[in-house]
């Protein structure tokens, strides 16, 4: 064993020009990439010809092959509600009592075409920036739930928090209420298996999305579901930032206080969110959730307390065609008149999204962008700081955060339209991780969530001016030149 190990060593590197040139044709003429990424990649093989092809082998594998997450009835179940809603939005003013939905009604158009997105009108949303506020209101939405539970995070850690939920969703259990808990493959690698399988023990289902294939080692580290979403009874629905950890709950201390954004909305957006956690779910377990009407259209009736409060659950990943997230991202900002906020902890826009938000620096909106003070990805912080040192050079506001970790993946535009989910301003949400969300379009919502960006801007950054950023050490503009030149790949 040990001497075939050994010649096949010895093999490959008498043969590494052979295998660079056929990887280089494989990426170049077998594989629909941008020719950035292209670039990136070939640049990589030959640069570091080992480790390039051992990187190359990891991460670049293109699993946006759609057809391998759809289901027959979850595309039946759409297709008449989406035409229906397309066909009114072109013909009727079916929205007239809101503004918001006027201004941007190119775009939910869009959304409706691209992503199947329905436009839902009768909701509340509750915003959460605060993990402990966060995670005991959901604690307290579980310990009321009557039929399901639904449960997707990226990240689930085996410490305190997960644990105090667990103790929740066992006696959920045991009062006939059906759970079920999806977590990525490589986000849930912090839970021992013993854990999950008790959990199966207790009568909770768990699945892992795109699952280790060999032990701990996921040979698909590039695709990530990075989705958030819980959906109780079909009627409350979450979506945001925040994961299950201890550090999301300002117990870490090298993190300090985190801050994040995740709304909670108690409506027909819940539908939306239980679509999309059927269709990951379907995927992981070949369960079928559509076949059952109780996981959809429970929240029906017309509720005085509710204003009108439209929303469109939006999508992303390799499971579409299109980056929608992105495109909303791009036209958000092409339609703004007088501002643009933007909170992301990882700033690596595409040259779409760079030259969009230029433009409207350019024709005199205000573009202020928040980011992190201290990176939890040193290589990832240093096209951050780079690419925001290129908005600074436009005339685009930089202000970065230092009261803890910032989080929080948000757009806002013109206090009247808001997004706000699990995607970061960065090129791997837009065209390698699964995402998900919410674009509200709504004056209240978007006046409340700026009105946080604005604290945050006064009471826990400074700004970072032109000149600072002109005067940052030689080692750091090394850093920051080897980062933005894999920002493709990052």
């Amino acid at each position: 064993m040990l001497n075939a190990v050994s010649s096949f060593w010895l093999w490959s590197m008498q043969h590494l020009w052979l295998i660079n040139i056929l990887l280089s044709i494989m990426i170049i003429f077998f594989q629909r990439r941008d020719p950035q990424s292209t670039w990136t990649w070939l640049l990589a093989l030959y640069a570091v010809p080992i480790f390039g092809i051992l990187i190359y082998l990891l991460l670049g594998q293109n699993y946006r092959k759609s057809k391998m997450f759809r289901v027959k009835e979850a595309d039946d179940r759409l297709r008449y509600p989406v035409r229906t809603q397309e066909r009114l939005l072109e013909e009727y003013d079916v929205y007239g009592h809101n503004a918001e939905t006027r201004d941007y009604n190119d775009l939910i158009l869009y959304n409706l075409r691209a992503g199947n997105a329905l436009l839902t009108v009768n909701n509340h949303i509750d915003i959460f920036t605060d993990g402990n506020e966060k995670f005991d209101d959901l604690k307290r939405e579980i310990r009321n739930a009557k039929s399901f539970i639904h449960i997707q995070y990226y990240i689930i850690k085996n410490d305190f928090l997960f644990q105090e939920i667990e103790e929740e969703l066992k006696e959920k259990v045991r009062e006939g209420v059906e759970v079920r808990i999806l977590c990525d493959g490589m986000g849930g690698r912090f839970v021992p298996e013993k854990v999950w399988r008790e959990l199966k023990k207790c009568g909770i289902k768990v699945a892992d999305f795109f699952p280790p294939a060999l032990g701990r080692i996921n040979l698909r580290i590039n695709y990530r579901n990075h989705r958030k979403i819980v959906v109780i009874d079909g009627k409350i629905g979450y979506v945001g930032g925040f994961n299950i950890g201890k550090e999301y709950v300002d117990k870490s201390r090298r993190f300090g206080h985190w801050r994040d954004t995740h709304l909670k909305i108690t409506g027909e957006s819940a539908d939306s969110l239980e679509f999309r956690f059927a269709l990951d779910w379907h995927y992981a377990t070949n369960e079928n959730l559509f076949t059952n009407r109780k996981y959809f259209e429970q929240y029906r009736e017309t509720s005085e307390a509710f204003r009108p409060l439209p929303v469109q659950i939006v999508t992303s990943g390799p499971d579409s065609s299109l980056e929608c997230i992105r495109d909303n991202y791009i036209a958000m900002i092409n339609a703004a008149k007088d501002h643009v906020y933007i909170t992301t902890p990882y700033f690596v826009p595409d040259d779409a999204v760079l030259s969009a938000l230029i433009i409207a620096v350019k024709a005199g909106v205000d573009v202020r962008v928040m980011i992190p003070c201290k990176p939890d990805h040193p290589i990832v912080y240093g096209a951050t700081t780079s690419w925001a040192g290129s908005l600074l050079s436009e005339g685009g506001r930089v202000f970065i955060y230092r009261d803890g970790f910032l989080h929080a993946k948000s757009l806002m535009a013109d206090a009247k339209v808001a997004s706000v989910g699990t995607a970061n301003m960065d090129i791997r949400s837009f065209k390698l991780n699964f995402e998900v969300n919410a674009t509200v379009f709504d004056r209240e919502v978007t006046e409340q969530l700026e009105k946080v960006f604005r604290d945050d801007m006064k009471y826990h950054c400074r700004e970072l001016t032109k000149k600072e950023y002109l005067n940052r050490g030689w080692g750091v503009r090394f850093r920051e030149q080897v980062s933005r030149l894999f920002s493709p790949l990052l």
